[in-house]
């Protein structure tokens, strides 16, 4: 090879090299800009601009409902414990959250009603079939529905190091035939997975010697109504702690806590895209309601 061929190669190099750091200096003061840019609308929140600039790469703004169905996993029969709406607008940071009583009737004809008329019963059918109820019981179109086992809660509780909470009443319930066992003290404390399932599973204590059960008083909502009050409040208190940058760090392991406990018709990149938004979500404007029990279907 002569003299000027490795010459001209050489040039070649350099000249491509000088390109891709050319390349590589755009990218970053591009990078620079942008992120200069999102902070600047921050208000120099580094934090939201974040959040801003990956709401604006993977982000959506579409509004959504999700009906979630809490499944147990230590009895034969498919029954859904726990059964809440969610809807959620990412452009005005609304929010709001329905609980749905388990035993909701929604059959046709209540002198021959039997278990299979409670609302509770329509998933070992199939979730669509809930879907479908409870649409019909609130007049709000479900995008999705999410399936969660009880075990997602213990994993997900335990993923970020426990959720403080206020534990209404004292709870003491012992269960053999379900390997149930709750036994948590009133007051603020920081729950575990396990003592979480306790809390939101808590519907009254087993019955004393004149027949009498304990459970929540008539003015938090007795048995059933108190029991969802606790899971939505317990809600409430763990999307704080999820929300809070302090879980960024154990991202893997939160999503591996849900996804690993997960059924739903949702694709994990839409999932995904309601991340950024959400994480701004201010909790303490999240609306809580619960469905009253003289609801029912139509049909």
């Amino acid at each position: 090879m002569g003299k000027h061929s490795k010459t001209k190669i050489q040039l070649f190099k350099s000249r491509k090299s000088f390109i891709m750091m050319t390349i590589v200096l755009i990218i970053i003061l591009f990078l620079g800009v942008m992120s200069g840019t999102y902070i600047y609308r921050a208000n120099g929140n580094i934090q939201n601009a974040a959040l801003d600039m990956m709401a604006d790469i993977i982000g959506t703004d579409e509004p959504i409902s999700v009906l979630i169905l809490g499944v147990s996993e230590d009895i034969d029969t498919a029954l859904t414990d726990t059964m809440m709406l969610a809807s959620y607008n990412p452009k005005t940071q609304n929010a709001f959250v329905i609980s749905i009583p388990r035993d909701t009737y929604i059959g046709k004809n209540k002198a021959k009603a039997n278990g299979f008329d409670k609302i509770n019963a329509l998933y070992s059918i199939n979730p669509k079939k809930t879907v479908s109820a409870v649409e019909s019981l609130t007049g709000i179109k479900i995008d999705n529905y999410v399936v969660v086992k009880n075990s997602v809660l213990v994993d997900l509780v335990d993923a970020i190091g426990g959720v403080e909470f206020d534990v209404p009443i004292n709870m003491k319930y012992d269960d053999d035939t379900q390997d149930l066992h709750i036994d948590l003290k009133k007051g603020v404390q920081i729950l575990s997975g396990d003592q979480a399932e306790q809390l939101v599973r808590f519907r009254h204590s087993n019955p004393d010697a004149n027949g009498k059960m304990t459970t929540y008083p008539s003015s938090y909502g007795a048995d059933d109504y108190g029991r969802m009050r606790t899971q939505r409040e317990f809600m409430k208190a763990t999307a704080t702690q999820l929300a809070s940058w302090k879980n960024v760090g154990k991202l893997k392991d939160i999503t591996e806590a849900v996804f690993n406990n997960l059924e739903t018709d949702m694709r994990l990149t839409q999932i995904i895209s309601y991340i950024p938004s959400m994480l701004k979500l201010n909790t303490e404007t999240l609306r809580m309601e619960q469905l009253p029990r003289c609801f029912r279907s139509n049909k």
